[in-house]
């Protein structure tokens, strides 16, 4: 494999990593706090609001229900109105926290759920009000379990990064497109997959020993 090649590899190894911070960042930005609202806000719950929450759990269904190489198409006219385009790097993005910010909503929800009851019905017996309980018993307890699930949302998003390559999004799909299949380069498209299984290792096994080390500290504490 030549010089070019290699850093053509490497080249588009960062603008995957890229992608996939920012949008991680942007989605955990947007579906932190919705995933704990949809967790806390069911009739007679921390924050019961059942209307709002039913509104919302219906948007967050028909997003996630979306195949995404479908969600990136039906977007472009919003994503040319963010980014002035529509290919791109960071064209690419706007999908991509699009499509994570529910996925993570519902990751988040779920890990606040998965909390002891008692907990909360114990902190309400001190007089904690709703914040206290989420941000004191709900986060701290459900840490760990929320590690582990933004390690799945990044996952998942850099095999959605791949799929953008399909319509020059970049990265490392957009390379082995481009190369791997268009020019029938199959050395090049062996080395972007071996590049994307090591990312996925590598992020797979980063959120698993910090999980568990929060997970430690928890029960120490």
């Amino acid at each position: 494999m030549s010089p070019e090649i290699l850093n053509l590899i490497v080249s588009a190894t960062v603008d995957t990593l890229r992608m996939v911070a920012i949008a991680t960042t942007l989605g955990t930005v947007g579906g932190l706090p919705l995933g704990v609202f949809l967790a806390t806000s069911r009739r007679g719950e921390l924050l019961a609001s059942p209307r709002l929450n039913a509104a919302l759990s219906l948007l967050v269904n028909a997003t996630r229900s979306t195949p995404f190489i479908i969600l990136v198409v039906a977007i472009i006219p919003f994503t040319r109105l963010v980014v002035g385009t529509s290919i791109g790097t960071y064209a690419a993005i706007v999908p991509l926290t699009v499509a994570a910010l529910p996925f993570i909503a519902r990751l988040v929800e779920a890990s606040v759920r998965e909390v002891d009851p008692g907990l909360v019905e114990a902190a309400r017996g001190m007089g904690a009000t709703p914040l206290q309980i989420i941000r004191k018993v709900l986060l701290a307890e459900a840490l760990p379990s929320i590690v582990l699930s933004l390690t799945l949302a990044v996952v998942s998003l850099i095999g959605f990064s791949a799929m953008v390559g399909t319509v020059g999004g970049g990265g490392l799909g957009d390379l082995g497109i481009r190369f791997g299949y268009q020019r029938f380069m199959p050395d090049v498209m062996a080395a972007v997959v071996v590049v994307l299984i090591l990312l996925v290792q590598a992020i797979q096994s980063f959120g698993d020993r910090l999980a568990r080390r929060l997970n430690r500290r928890l029960r120490r504490d």
